[in-house]
């Protein structure tokens, strides 16, 4: 029951020369293949997620912009991507990865989208990359299909969420928890239920502590059944995009302890990878690589431990959870 990886090569659109490289997904999965890491057996492509999914978060009216080409300029300049029929497809299937990746990671402890994480689409617009925001379809999905009541999103990425953070505002079922450069895109950030702004070039052991501290309100207080972890790769001290002082063991030692924290309460967690954006894109690719193969092994253990559970490691957590946490 090792968890899966959700991947197609057509999460690659063609942007030409662009600060986001799409590029690494493909890059990744070579990485983990030769490192012996994964094999072809741990990959599945993900269906596209439907018009309805969209619609779960996004208005009726974005969507039909997207589908028919028709975003206004202001939409087009806020996406800082070129728009392209490719490009739409490749954000549709971003967020059916994200809701495969959680489903799957209810079965199997843990599940990856190598991909997705663009948490800054708005429910009415694009914005910074984001065409459609997956992390909250996905999350929106589970919810509206009964499969979970409360969900956690931790969000490593350099950049507040604040897409994600404008959907589930109002929602007393969805934890949102941003830890992020504070000075730094987007401006302004909606509140999360759970904001960490860090201070220009923060290093590595306070990130840590930081991060440390404020975990406990979502997976403890808040007591979720599923947790969906945005683990950014642009707190990196060489990200282009970020401006925090993290070195690739202190990535390493975030990831852990995020999915540390998972796996000693049980939880179920998926990952999607977010933004990266190293000058050298090889570095970029093997911080997201080291994330993937940590959630691999982490998720093994986690679903050992579900099998080992009379009815299951979640049973009991929906009743007892606290809902006002923030």
């Amino acid at each position: 029951m090792r968890p899966l990886l959700q991947y197609t090569d057509r999460y690659q659109a063609d942007i030409g020369r662009h600060v986001f490289p799409m590029d690494k997904y493909g890059r990744i999965i070579t990485s983990l293949v030769e490192a012996g890491l994964a094999t072809s057996n741990d990959i599945v492509e993900p269906e596209a997620a439907s018009v309805d999914d969209a619609l779960l978060v996004h208005t009726k009216a974005y969507v039909h912009d997207i589908l028919t080409g028709s975003l206004s300029p202001d939409d087009v300049i806020r996406l800082e991507l070129p728009f392209s029929r490719s490009l739409v497809d490749a954000f549709f299937l971003a967020a059916g990865g994200t809701i495969a990746a959680l489903r799957s990671s209810l079965e199997r402890g843990a599940g990856v989208n190598v991909g997705g994480g663009f948490h800054h689409a708005y429910p009415d617009h694009a914005e910074g990359f984001c065409l459609l925001n997956d992390v909250a379809i996905g999350v929106a999905r589970l919810l509206a299909d009964r499969t979970v009541s409360r969900v956690a999103i931790v969000d490593c990425d350099v950049h507040q969420g604040n897409g994600t953070a404008a959907t589930f505002g109002h929602d007393p079922r969805v934890f949102t928890f941003s830890i992020h450069q504070e000075n730094n895109y987007p401006f302004p950030k909606p509140p999360s239920s759970l904001d960490v702004g860090l201070d220009d070039w923060t290093t590595g052991p306070v990130y840590l502590e930081r991060l440390a501290e404020a975990l406990p309100w979502a997976v403890d207080d808040f007591n979720p059944e599923i947790v969906l972890y945005v683990a950014g790769a642009d707190p990196y001290e060489h990200d282009f995009l970020g401006g925090l002082k993290l070195t690739p063991e202190d990535l390493a030692e975030r990831d852990a302890m995020v999915m540390g924290a998972c796996a000693k309460r049980s939880i179920p967690f998926a990952v999607v990878l977010a933004g990266g954006y190293a000058a050298n894109t090889d570095e970029t690719v093997a911080i997201h690589t080291a994330t993937v193969a940590a959630a691999l092994q982490v998720g093994e253990s986690l679903a050992d431990q579900s099998r080992e559970e009379p009815g299951g490691a979640r049973s009991d957590r929906a009743e007892t959870g606290r809902g006002d946490a923030a």
